[in-house]
């Protein structure tokens, strides 16, 4: 995991350019702290130049034998290119077609495959990537972005022709020279050849589950199948020169990914300390949930714990920060834990993390999903869910813990588990606990992976972890501070100022004191007084949610729609703690209180017209 930052086709001084892009792109070190180098070309026919920048975090093949940028030929440099993340089957692709190199870094296959097959290469790739390929040969760029866009990557377009990629959005928000820019999309790579002054995109990660939103699969899961897809995806991302840890909550999925890996680490041949014991991490107000269930987990799989507390007051100093990191106004409940946690991590020497994100959207796990209509409405709802991770958990993941150079992999959101999990009959995920299957247990939220780890003769986790209830991460850590939050935002935005919010906040005025907040924090650092200053929100999503759910989803119940939404597991009555937990009316809810009005539904969607360089919304 690095940090990546390309400029190509910039015009004017040479000298001054490269400052300029030096610049922009110490906003990312963060992401890079080991190493930086920059490759710099310019064309002697029109006197463009183009920089290829990287920020090292060094997690395979560390040393100079692994740095950046990359090149197929060192000393002709015709094939140049840089890449954030991780290619887990490397080694099989250099075996396959036959690439040499002396550099060990597990990218460098990327520019030897686009040489021998062109951009479909990346459909080879097994990992999570964002990458830049400079064609020195004829000049062509091509980049992409791995299928559920993992890895953070932006796109944006100079007023001088130039074409910019970055790893976060902070080194494009304020430069003069900058256009407009916008998330580049997952699962697509990107080409511009010679004399085009706009590239094009093509969609690489195309299954019918992710193109077709009416596909309803009708296969039904083999439990022996999909633990084995499960594993394995686990095992590949072992792969690893540094030490790592798990990230674990004391729930199902963080408790499946640390249980897997503490069977197959002294197996891995791809891994480090195959023989040392595996290191696990939790975090939480004292007494909050996670940190009970996160101990007995670990005792019981016997890896090395450790427990970390944090107060309410640290985690709303840390608020301005977290938020600059995220490059969004959501998932902040989340984020300030896991960015909290990562810098712990870090100061105890490790550089890289499992975490067990993807299950709830694949699945189901979501307290919400309790009340799908049918089991059509809950696989749309969960094709809806997982193919926007890249603007929620997925960027939360990744923004919070490489704040501090910590890399976060996600084992469940391989392309093997999330193409097994989309194309298994979603009648298998419904959830009813009124029912039990043969074996005694009830249906609850992630019944088809619980069944697929329960495995008596050989169990992967204790049977009263195995069939907990779903307790979402915010929740887990503390409920002091998820109401704390709440608490903070009613002190410090005045009653005047929230009756004031559809002038202060024209772009769908936000429900609540809390998000006033947040979206206070975010404009300050984002949405600044330059031609693009709007591309920012164009980046973040918008509407209402019940315990997570989409606002596709808040249709599910009437009383949902008639509220102004609170993301909390705790806003749905089969939570455990959901007694007295009280989600307010929205009074702006005269049209049933559907994601948004229709004048910031059109503000939306031309923001993010103008973000793509259209001429009107489309």
């Amino acid at each position: 995991m690095c940090g990546i930052f390309a400029v190509v086709g910039l015009t004017g001084d040479p000298k001054r350019n490269r400052q300029r892009v030096y610049n922009l792109a110490k906003r990312i070190r963060h992401r890079g702290p080991d190493s930086y180098n920059m490759d710099v070309a310019i064309d002697e026919t029109n006197g463009t130049q183009t920089f290829l920048v990287h920020k090292r975090l060094s997690i395979v093949a560390p040393g100079p034998d692994g740095d950046q940028p990359l090149y197929v030929d060192p000393e002709t440099k015709l094939t140049t290119f840089i890449c954030n993340g991780e290619i887990y089957n490397h080694q099989a692709l250099r075996e396959k077609y036959g690439i040499v190199s002396t550099n060990k870094s597990d990218c460098q296959v990327i520019g030897h495959l686009y040489e021998q097959m062109g951009p479909e290469f990346v459909r080879e790739l097994d990992g999570m990537f964002a990458y830049v390929i400079e064609d020195k040969r004829d000049g062509t760029i091509v980049a992409g972005r791995d299928h559920m866009g993992k890895i953070p990557c932006y796109i944006a377009h100079g007023k001088d022709g130039s074409v910019w990629f970055s790893s976060e959005m902070k080194t494009l928000v304020d430069d003069p020279g900058i256009a407009r820019y916008e998330i580049f999309p997952p699962g697509h790579y990107y080409v511009r050849e010679p004399g085009q002054t706009e590239g094009t995109f093509t969609r690489w990660y195309d299954p019918e589950w992710v193109v077709n939103d009416e596909y309803i699969p009708t296969k039904k899961a083999d439990y022996k199948e999909l633990r084995e897809t499960v594993v394995e995806a686990v095992k590949n991302r072992l792969m690893a020169d540094v030490p790592y840890a798990v990230l674990l909550s004391g729930g199902l999925d963080s408790s499946l990914i640390t249980s897997i890996a503490v069977r197959h680490k002294a197996s891995a041949t791809n891994t480090f300390g195959a023989s040392e014991p595996v290191h696990s991490f939790s975090i939480g107000i004292k007494g909050a949930p996670d940190l009970l269930n996160a101990k007995k987990v670990a005792d019981q799989l016997g890896t090395v714990h450790h427990e970390i507390h944090f107060t309410p007051e640290e985690a709303l100093d840390a608020l301005p920060d977290v938020v600059y990191h995220l490059e969004t106004f959501e998932q902040v409940r989340a984020s300030v834990p896991m960015y909290l946690l990562s810098r712990r991590i870090k100061s105890m020497g490790f550089k890289m993390v499992l975490s067990g994100e993807g299950a709830d959207e694949l699945f189901g796990g979501y307290l919400y999903f309790h009340k799908a209509p049918s089991k059509e409405e809950f696989h749309k709802e969960c094709q809806r869910k997982t193919t926007r991770l890249h603007q929620w958990d997925v960027l939360r993941a990744n923004k919070s813990t490489m704040a501090w150079g910590i890399e976060v992999r996600t084992p469940l959101l391989s392309q093997a588990v999330c193409d097994y999990a989309m194309n298994t009959d979603p009648a298998q995920k419904m959830i009813d606990v009124s029912k039990k299957d043969e074996d005694g247990h009830p249906f609850l939220e992630k019944y088809l992976l619980r069944k697929a780890f329960d495995t008596p003769d050989d169990p992967y986790l204790p049977e009263d972890v195995l069939w907990r209830q779903k307790e979402q991460f915010s929740d887990g850590v503390g409920y002091d501070w998820v109401d704390g939050l709440a608490a903070h935002a009613e002190e410090m935005v005045s009653d005047a100022e929230f009756a004031n919010r559809a002038s202060r906040f024209p772009l769908h005025p936000p429900a609540t004191k809390e998000y006033y907040l947040l979206r206070s924090i975010f404009e300050e650092h984002f949405v600044t007084g330059n031609e693009n200053g709007d591309c920012a929100y164009a980046t973040c999503p918008f509407g209402k949610s019940i315990a997570c759910s989409t606002p596709e989803a808040v249709k599910w119940d009437p009383e949902w729609e008639k509220s102004v939404g609170d993301i909390s597991g705790r806003a749905v009555n089969v939570h455990d703690s959901a007694s007295g937990f009280v989600v307010k009316r929205d009074e702006e809810a005269s049209d049933g209180g559907n994601v948004a009005s229709s004048s910031a539904k059109s503000t939306v969607s031309a923001l993010r017209a103008a973000a793509r360089g259209d001429p009107s919304p489309r």
